[in-house]
Order: C-alpha cells, then structure tokens, then sequence
C-alpha cells in the first residue's frame, strides 16, 4: 500500500502526468529504516527533510510534525518485523520551471528488509572513479532531491565496468561521496570524510558514525578533503547509507583492502538503534 496525503491507497494509483517530481525533480525524499513500527534516527530524518523543504522555499504544512508523519511512516508497514519507508515531498503541479505554488503533497511506500539490524557485507565490494560528471560542491548537492542523474548514470557505468560501486568527485576533482552513500578512509587511527562543503550528501547514516567514533578517544575523526590519490593510502575504505550501514570497499584500482574496523564499528551501530 502507499500513503498519500495521509489516505492509503493501492500501488496501481496513477499521478497526473503534471506532477513536478515527475516533470522536473521538485520533490525530496527521505529513505530510513522502520524496525518493529520504529522508525529509526527518525528525528534526524525529520529534521533533515524540513531543512531541505525550506532551502527549496516549499510551504511546510501546519501538520507536518514530527508526530504526524511518524504515523504516517507507520501506516504502511506491519507492526513487527524490518521495512525499508521513502517518504517523498513534492511541489504541487502547476507553472512550469517556476511553480505556480509551493504548496506541498507527500506520499510513503515500504518494502520489506531481509534482517532487522544492520549487516555487515562480506562479499567483495569493487570501486573505481566516475569523471564523466561531477558533482557541484553547493548546498543543493547536499539535499536528497529526486534529480539523481549523476547516480544513475554512474551506476550504469558501474555497470558497464563491472564495478559494485563508483567514487564521484567533484568539481575541484576531489571526492566528494560514492554513487550511493557517504565514503569514510581509515588511515591508522585517524578516521576522514569529506566534508559538506565538497558536495557530498548530508546523510543520516554520516552523521550517526561521526557522532559514534567522536565518542571514542583512541580515534581521531577529521572532515577534510580527500584527493582521489590519498585512497590508496587507505587501511579501509567504506561508506554509509541509512538502509545498508556501513558497507566496506574491499578494492580500489590496484589495492585490497581490509574490513576489520568496518565490522567492528557496525556492530557498535546497531546498539544505536
């Protein structure tokens, strides 16, 4: 079933051919895990999506609290059991370029999960770089928009290389994330990612392991610039989405990497839960 404005319908529901996140990307969304009828780092979602609706100048409904679209969440997923929710925000129709309102519609999807907790991979994970695109390293970069033509492309090039995922740069042709999630590089005790000024996404999943490794004093955590050729200087290479957790690249170019603090630091995200 789909939620839409708060009434469930069924997934052959039809959108007017005028809707604005099918004409031109103006819409948002926010993929999180529902566990059990718990939405997890909800209240980072939340507040991520009401940032990005008022940098895109979208009118937020009065109704629109936290509360409010928690149980909407929830009106799509069984109580029991892993879900994966997108909760999509978009303009309503009308204008062309410049809308004709900024009003707002949403609708909310689920799909069922393998596993209730996050799972470190232990397949091999095989990474390379994109350069036919890069990324703007400006604030719409870091919103989760429905325009992702870099990813898609990429993930085609991916493809195409055979290749598990890519590493993007952006225009000062410095990393910036990969095709589907934050990248992290482990060198010794120093953990590094890019930081939101280089055009990465502002994601959930980031935010929790910055926070969790900050917490632990035998680290030291840096958000600073990352040359595509400091990677193979790396001990481990991963990256982070809200419904994988921390996934390892297992190799880059020439070099193999390790995975053991990748799994270690996943374990310790699943009591964050």
């Amino acid at each position: 079933m789909l939620n839409f404005n708060g009434t469930l319908v069924d997934h052959t529901t039809v959108f007017s051919s005028s809707n604005r996140a099918f004409l031109y990307g103006d819409a948002l969304f926010e993929t999180l895990r529902v566990v059990d009828g718990i939405p997890c780092f909800w209240e980072d979602h939340y507040f991520r999506l009401m940032a990005s609706m008022r940098i895109l100048r979208m009118r937020i409904p009065s109704t629109f609290t936290m509360e409010y679209l928690e149980t909407q969440l929830k009106s799509v997923v069984a109580p029991e059991g892993a879900f994966r929710v997108r909760l999509t925000v978009y303009r309503n129709e009308g204008g062309y370029y410049t809308p004709a309102t900024n009003a707002v519609s949403f609708w909310i999807e689920a799909t069922p999960l393998a596993t209730s907790h996050f799972i470190h991979e232990e397949t091999p994970c095989t990474a390379d770089l994109f350069k036919d695109f890069h990324v703007p390293n400006h604030l719409l970069s870091t919103l989760k928009t429905t325009n992702r033509l870099l990813n898609i492309v990429g993930g085609v090039y991916a493809q195409e290389n055979e290749l598990d995922t890519c590493i993007v740069l952006n225009e000062q042709k410095r990393v910036a994330e990969v095709l589907n999630g934050n990248l992290f590089m482990l060198q010794g005790k120093k953990l590094i990612t890019p930081p939101l000024s280089e055009g990465c996404l502002n994601g959930i999943l980031r935010k929790q392991v910055l926070k969790m490794v900050k917490a632990q004093p035998e680290w030291e955590v840096e958000e600073a610039p990352i040359s595509p050729f400091e990677l193979q200087n790396a001990d481990e290479l991963f990256y982070t989405n809200a419904i994988q957790g921390i996934r390892s690249i297992t190799h880059y170019r020439k070099k193999e990497f390790v995975t053991t603090q990748a799994q270690a630091w996943t374990l310790q995200l699943n009591q964050l839960v």
